[in-house]
This record gives C-alpha cells, sequence and structure tokens, in this order.
C-alpha cells in the first residue's frame, strides 16, 4: 500500500503541538511495517536550517488566482535508511518565516494563499515525483482543501484513479476560516460556496472543505468521535458530520515508547519503571531542586505541562489557586500560548511565590523532568480530542487528575476506592468546586503510601504505543481505497 501523509507539521521537522507528534510516530510506525509511505509538508525556514535535505529537481507549478506560483521539491533521507521517508514543497514567499503559523501577535495574514498553495502543491508534488498514492492522509484544516481539489480540479486526472482521501480532525476548534474574497485563488468553482460546500458563516472554511469532500473522516479518541456530533462540541459542524457519520472514526492516539521512557529516559536523575518505582523520588527531589523548592517528598507536587489556552481548563485553575495551594500542594507549570493567560499564570506565580512556579516556553528536557518527578498531572480541558499529556504521564506513573472529556475518558480509569484499582482520578463538571473535588480525592489516596504506589504500578502498566492505533489507521486504509476503486 502507498501511503501519503499531508500534514502541515510532523515531528521532528516542524512543532507547534500534538499533531507533529502524530504524523512523525505514524509514519514511523508504517516504516517498521514496511509500508510505502512518506510524509509531505511545507519547507519551513527550520526545516531548513537544522536538517540535510536534497533537492529531487523536482518543480511544480500552483496556480493562485491570476499568479502562478513555483516551488521546488525536497526530500529527507534519514541516516539509517537508503531511501526518502519525506518530501517537501518550497515556497521561500510563503513558508521562509521564523514561525510556521505566525507570530505572538496573531496568525499571519496570508495564510490563506499560504495553505493554499500547500494543498493545491500535494495532487502537483504526486504527479512531479510519479507517486500515485492509494491513500493521501490529510491532517487538520491546513490540508482541508486537497480532499476537494481531488474530487473536483482532479476529478478527470487518471494519475489519481484510484486514490483515496482521509482527513483526520486533531481539534475541531480550529477550522481556518478565511474571508469570502480569497476565494478565487482557490481555483474552486464559486458555486462550492454555498452552506452545502465550503461556506461557513459567510466565510470559506478549509476544514468544512474536508469533511464534505474526503473519502473518510477520522478523529483522535471514539468519544471525541461521539461528542463531535453534538452541539456543544461541533462547533458549527456537527450538522455536517452528523450527515457523514457512516464515514466517520475515532482511533487513540499513542506515544512514542522510546521518547517517553522512564526506564532510559536521559533527562532524568534516575531511571525507573513500574516493576522499581524508587527511582521517582530522585526525580521528584531533582525537580524540587531545579525550582528552588525545599526537598521534601512527603510533600505532593502536582505537574502541567502544555498549551496555555482556553481548551486546556485554565481558569478552572487560576480560580482554585487558593484552595489548591492551601492544602499544601505545589504546582508546577510549564507551557506557551495566549498573552493572556501567560500574563495571569506569571502573575499568579509572584503572589504564590514559593507555592507556585510557571515556566513560560517550552524546554523538552524541563517536560520529561516534570513528568517523572511530579506526583500529580493536572489535565482538566474543557474539551480534549485525544489528549497527549495524560499518557505520558501515566507513562511515568504520574497520576493524572483530569476532566472526563474526549480522549481523557477513553485512557484514564477512574479510581474505585472500595476496588482500589483505576489509572487517575476524573470529574465531570466544568466548575472549580469539581476539580477541587477530584483533587481532593486524589490527594486521599496520595497519604495512603502503599494505595498510592499501587496506583502509581497500575497507570504504568497502560500501553500507549502507536502500534495498535497504526493498524487502525491502515485498516481504514484498504477500506476506503477498496470502496474507491469499486
Amino acid at each position: 500500500m502507498k501511503i501519503l501523509i499531508a500534514t502541515p507539521e510532523a515531528a521532528p521537522f516542524a512543532k507547534t503541538g500534538g499533531l507533529a507528534d502524530v504524523t512523525g510516530s505514524l509514519l514511523n510506525e508504517y516504516r517498521k511495517m514496511k509500508k510505502e509511505a512518506y510524509l509531505i509538508m511545507p519547507l519551513y525556514r527550520g526545516v531548513k536550517e537544522k536538517f540535510s535535505l536534497m533537492d529531487t529537481g523536482f518543480k511544480i507549478t500552483v496556480p493562485l488566482g491570476n499568479r502562478k506560483l513555483r516551488g521546488r521539491i525536497f526530500s529527507y533521507c534519514p541516516p539509517e535508511a537508503d531511501k526518502a521517508s519525506a518530501y517537501f514543497i518550497e515556497c521561500d514567499e510563503f513558508f521562509d518565516r521564523e514561525e510556521i503559523y505566525g507570530t505572538p501577535r496573531g496568525d499571519y495574514p496570508d495564510n490563506a494563499a499560504r495553505f493554499i498553495f500547500f494543498s493545491r502543491g500535494v495532487p502537483e508534488s504526486c504527479k512531479a515525483l510519479g507517486f500515485k498514492p492509494d491513500v493521501i492522509h490529510c491532517n487538520d484544516w491546513q490540508t482541508g482543501l486537497i480532499p476537494l481539489y481531488l474530487k473536483t480540479i482532479y476529478k478527470s486526472d487518471k494519475f489519481f484513479d484510484g486514490t483515496a482521501s482521509i482527513i483526520t480532525i486533531h481539534n475541531l476548534g480550529y477550522q481556518g476560516l478565511f474571508p469570502q474574497t480569497e476565494m478565487p485563488i482557490t481555483g474552486l468553482d464559486k458555486s462550492l460556496f454555498t452552506p452545502e460546500g465550503i461556506e461557513f458563516y459567510g466565510k470559506m472554511n478549509f476544514l468544512k472543505a474536508g469533511l464534505i469532500s474526503a473519502d473518510s473522516i477520522t478523529t483522535v479518541s471514539n468519544n471525541y468521535a461521539k461528542e463531535i456530533l453534538s452541539r456543544e462540541y461541533g462547533f458549527g459542524l456537527d450538522g455536517i458530520l452528523r450527515k457523514r457519520v457512516s464515514v466517520l472514526a475515532g482511533i487513540i492516539n499513542g506515544i512514542d515508547p522510546k521518547e517517553w521512557n522512564p526506564e532510559s529516559d536521559a533527562f532524568i536523575k534516575r531511571n525507573y519503571s513500574f516493576k522499581d518505582i524508587e527511582g521517582k523520588k530522585e526525580c521528584k527531589l531533582q525537580l524540587l531542586k531545579e525550582f528552588s523548592i525545599k526537598p521534601d517528598t512527603d510533600m505532593p507536587v502536582a505537574g502541567m505541562v502544555g498549551r496555555l489556552s482556553s481548551q486546556k481548563g485554565l481558569d478552572l485553575i487560576l480560580e482554585s489557586l487558593d484552595e489548591i495551594l492551601s492544602v499544601g500542594v505545589k504546582l508546577i507549570v510549564l507551557g506557551r500560548g495566549d498573552e493572556m493567560f501567560q500574563g495571569r499564570f506569571s502573575s499568579a506565580a509572584e503572589k504564590y511565590k514559593g507555592r507556585l512556579h510557571v515556566k513560560i516556553g517550552f524546554e523538552d528536557s524541563l517536560a520529561h523532568k516534570i513528568y517523572a518527578g511530579s506526583d500529580i498531572f493536572l489535565m482538566p480541558s474543557r474539551y480534549e480530542p485525544c489528549g497527549i499529556g495524560q499518557l505520558i504521564a501515566m507513562r511515568y506513573g504520574t497520576i493524572p487528575v483530569a476532566r472526563r472529556t474526549g480522549g481523557i475518558a477513553d485512557t484514564i480509569s477512574d479510581y474505585q476506592s472500595l476496588k482500589g484499582v483505576g489509572t487517575g482520578f476524573l470529574f465531570s463538571d466544568y466548575t472549580t468546586a469539581a476539580l477541587q473535588g477530584c483533587l481532593k480525592r486524589a490527594l486521599c489516596v496520595y497519604v495512603n503510601k502503599p494505595r498510592w504506589k499501587k496506583l502509581i504500578r497500575s497507570a504504568m502498566e497502560m500501553n500507549f504505543s502507536w502500534q495498535d492505533s497504526a493498524k487502525s489507521y491502515i485498516e481504514l486504509y484498504a477500506k476506503a481505497a477498496r470502496m474507491k476503486r469499486q
């Protein structure tokens, strides 16, 4: 099977969030399975600077309204491989920039043109390279136009006979909305700008383009696949998704078991496993030292790692700080995101000096130390398509206290005190009282050391590798390709 993963970002090349981990990990799994699979993404400045790429010599021409832009195709071959695993479309006008999507002040104003060029450039690159995929796996709004292009502009192109398209929704809250005035540069017929087409409250909706035209739709957990059919979580696209529910599936994300492994992690003070968790104490002392906190392994430490945005339930945390910190919890936060939340957390760290510790930004080594050294991982998300943080936390024996939503509900087993079983603590209502009550439940078990150790081991025994998820995607690809050929 020939697979092309079209994505705006992928690890290790370019990353702003979990999407990059997903696409990079899937490629690695497909390669292990001996599938003919490749990534294709824009050639950003950071990729040029950090990776040794080869100019394939192939060029493409992409029409954007009255303009025709040229692009060159570069490839990357891993050191241990004998052929390319990823392709990059170069267009310095659009992609030779410091950031991927925008600056802290906002998105780039020409993002519509940038990802129209990329989406149209993907099928053109396939033709230039002579690579006829059985399936093009598109990811998020930045690639949403690709399935629609295959159904319209490339419909009569024999090269793509039998090529199926899949689109994965990583977060329905991000849809790629642009003014109608950008419609002419797509090359699509203006008749598509209707409520049944890509129009969305007077704007173009790139994600909607993919949802109405892809042969199959996936999202990153079973529970989220159900939630997005409702008005509460559908972000205005629930009607479209209900119409296409027969081709909608949820496939849970995984984590890279080599990158996130307490038995071999080079960033942490001492390695440990679910059979011998004693090393976690030294990792906790390392974390406390990192933030100049008085060493005390009995003191509960809660960690948070991730994007600072309203989606993550940060308002619940900020409104609960008095309650959380008054019971002796030390809270450590690592992340970046919305300037408003960055400012509020920085101010709170001054107010609660010595109890709340905030690091604005992202440091990979520090993230590893927080996952290994914390006792509790806070994740009170407003919504969470899958969530990676809770998967990593459990791998390190750090017990999640999280809201029961999306993939969180699929991956955490709520602790049952009478039976003494579970892998974390869940709450349902989006309220400070529910969060605080859930944390108190966790702390009641924390003081019972034998029970807490059993809970740690239960969490660490969970398997969140990509192997099963990759197999599910391959089965879905095969089904979509068969239906396409019929």
